[in-house]
């Protein structure tokens, strides 16, 4: 009876230890040369199990409902509402003679926070699962593998314990990079990673650098010649690249969440797609002054939305991996179509863009042959330094060129135009001394015949004075004619008058009557005095006249201002009532008797009071025949002495 115990334990221990089916067989020729790995996450001898039971690491374990799923196969499926995937995994490893007692190691792959066990033993932790009370915390890569030795070639129980959280960005994959949980390390692996690493990081910033100082140069170029619109389109262009670049390195770093990375892998996408789809056609475009298709860049859009959107659904990588292609190639024919037309009309600056253009297209397709003629070639640190940094340098080092030769074209340009300019302006300076040649002999011509035309001028100037003195003596006949009647009109009277006084005094000598005689004698003299008088004041008025008509002599003498208002009052006062016997107005004067005679050239200033009375007899007459209730025509001139600068002055103001 109790052999019969010991025989059911037995094969229930054997049942057991057989759960796992046989032992995945380790190889040296499994090793992945290139990265001196063996990624046995795709055998297919993994148990799983859900949950976060603990003790599934030890050796005698019932698997009984366990099932099969190899550790590249978790996903998404198995997360919980929380999006919390927590799972064991087991498997029996047995490595052969030929890597036994050899630097072996085990490495993870982040972003989980994984616990491996060795026969039971943990041998290895990344992360925190959370299972001892602190927080979760995912594994951002960056240590070292962990060394392990396997001396006999007997089975060993492999089991993980994996906690991870979906990504929060669509699609909400399980963030876990592809190639499985764990993997085995051999003993060059470390420093080949390294090396790589480094030399990759080197390659990298050198390029950042390279692109970023040509896009600085290319915006300050812009700054500085803002007219040259083709360096805003270089620039941009540059700008994406070094922020690709950027993005680049940033999906390198160890150290960075899930999250970072993908936001840095999708960054970059988003770059390549625009930059490359929508900025290189605008860019050849505007340098080989092509215009620009408008359905071609919104179809290209279209593209670059459909690519850029293509990591949040993986449904669609069959129609996205379509689009990328379709894409690439279209910008491709774009390409070669603009520098295929512009062939024969490319100059300068312009070959340097197209044999940048050439060498970045050949670059790319000799290194997409190379890759697929020769499988570990993508490993080749020579091969990876050579074909990230020649289509990454082809198009901005093209673009430096040009911006160098264009600059060059231009400067030739404008010593060209400068050149034109300075023969422009001999040209001109000749021609504008001809001009000024001309001009001097026809000003010359023309000042003679100015001087011709004063010299006219002036004789008709004096004859027009002379004239207008006529004209002002003719307007003046009338009234001087009344002025001159009056006393005539004395003189006849008194000279009738003294005549019969004559006779009358010559009856009375005769008579005797001296007494009577002398009476007589006496009015006569007196009749005579009064016919002088009346004779010198017609003498005086033919004498103004005479004097207004003569030219004026130009010469001051002392002149009675009052009397000279005076008499020229009267006359302009006559002379308008001979023209119109209808015209009556009321004259008042206010002589200043202190005035006494000032120098003046009585003819000019006769002329002046002359002309200013006369307008004030019209104006007062116009008024008049405006018919204004009350309104009586009045013209008031009167004289006063001033005194300014300590001499005195006659002024004469006229109402």
């Amino acid at each position: 009876m109790k052999f019969l115990k010991f025989i059911i334990v037995f094969l229930f221990t054997v049942h057991l230890c057989q759960a796992q089916d046989t032992a995945i067989v380790l190889k040296k020729s499994m090793i992945d040369k290139p990265t001196d790995a063996i990624y046995f996450g795709w055998e297919n001898r993994w148990i799983f199990k859900q949950g976060n039971d603990t003790g599934l690491e030890k050796i005698n374990i019932d698997t009984t409902g366990w099932k099969k799923l190899n550790p590249v196969d978790l996903s998404s499926e198995y997360a919980d509402k929380n999006g919390r995937v927590e799972c064991w995994f087991r498997a029996n490893i047995q490595l052969d003679s030929s890597l036994l007692n050899k630097q072996l190691g085990f490495d993870f792959n982040p972003y989980a926070a994984t616990e491996l066990f060795v026969d039971g033993k943990l041998v290895a932790k990344r992360g925190n699962s959370g299972d001892d009370g602190k927080p979760f915390r995912e594994y951002t890569g960056g240590m070292d593998p962990v060394n392990f030795h396997f001396e006999n070639s007997s089975p060993h129980i492999l089991a993980i314990h994996f906690v991870g959280y979906l990504s929060p960005l669509p699609p909400h994959e399980l963030k876990l990079w592809t190639g499985g949980i764990v993997f085995l390390t051999g003993p060059n692996y470390f420093s080949f990673h390294s090396e790589v690493a480094e030399n990759r990081s080197n390659i990298n910033y050198l390029l950042l650098s390279a692109c970023a100082v040509l896009s600085i140069l290319f915006w300050l170029l812009l700054y500085q010649n803002k007219q040259e619109k083709n360096l805003f389109w270089i620039a941009l262009f540059t700008t994406l690249l070094t922020i690709m670049t950027w993005c680049a390195i940033g999906i390198a770093q160890t150290g960075i969440s899930f999250t970072q990375a993908l936001i840095y892998r999708y960054s970059g996408l988003f770059l390549i797609y625009f930059g490359i789809l929508i900025l290189l056609p605008l860019l050849l475009g505007k340098i080989f002054n092509r215009k620009i298709n408008k359905k071609l860049i919104t179809l290209l859009i279209l593209f670059v939305i459909l690519n850029s959107i293509g990591p949040f659904f993986r449904q669609w990588n069959s129609i996205i991996n379509i689009a990328g292609v379709v894409s690439f190639t279209l910008i491709l024919s774009v390409c070669v179509y603009y520098v295929a037309t512009s062939w024969k009309h490319l100059k300068g600056a312009q070959w340097a863009i197209v044999f940048g253009l050439i060498i970045f297209i050949s670059s790319i397709l000799i290194v997409l042959v190379l890759q697929v003629m020769i499988k570990d070639l993508v490993y080749s640190e020579f091969f990876y330094n050579i074909s990230t940094a020649i289509p990454m340098v082809s198009i901005p080092l093209s673009l430096l060129v040009y911006v160098s030769m264009r600059f060059k074209e231009i400067v030739k340009e404008v010593q060209v135009n400068a050149n034109r300019v300075l023969v422009l302006s001999e040209e001109k300076k000749k021609h504008a001394e001809m001009q000024q040649k001309i001009l001097q002999d026809e000003v010359t011509k023309q000042t003679a015949e100015l001087r011709h035309t004063l010299d006219d001028l002036k004789s008709t100037q004096s004859q027009l004075i002379q004239s207008e003195k006529m004209a002002s003596l003719g307007e003046l006949t009338a009234g001087i004619a009344h002025e001159i009647q009056n006393p005539l009109n004395f003189v006849n009277n008194f000279s009738e008058v003294s005549n019969e006084l004559i006779d009358e005094m010559n009856i009375e000598l005769d008579k005797g009557d001296i007494t009577e005689a002398k009476a007589i004698a006496a009015d006569v003299k007196q009749n005579l005095e009064k016919i002088n008088h009346h004779g010198k004041r017609a003498d005086a008025i033919v004498k103004g006249m005479l004097q207004h008509s003569r030219s004026s002599s130009g010469v001051k003498e002392p002149t009675d201002i009052n009397a000279l208002c005076d008499e020229y009052l009267r006359l302009s006062y006559h002379g308008l009532r001979a023209k119109d016997k209808s015209f009556n107005a009321t004259i008042k004067t206010d002589f200043d008797n202190s005035i006494g005679n000032i120098n003046i050239i009585p003819q000019d200033i006769g002329r002046v009071v002359l002309n200013l009375l006369t307008n004030a007899f019209y104006v007062v007459d116009e008024k008049k025949k405006q018919n204004i209730p009350g309104y009586e025509p009045t013209v008031t001139v009167s004289t006063s002495r001033s005194l300014s600068f300590g001499e005195g002055r006659g002024e004469v103001t006229i109402k």
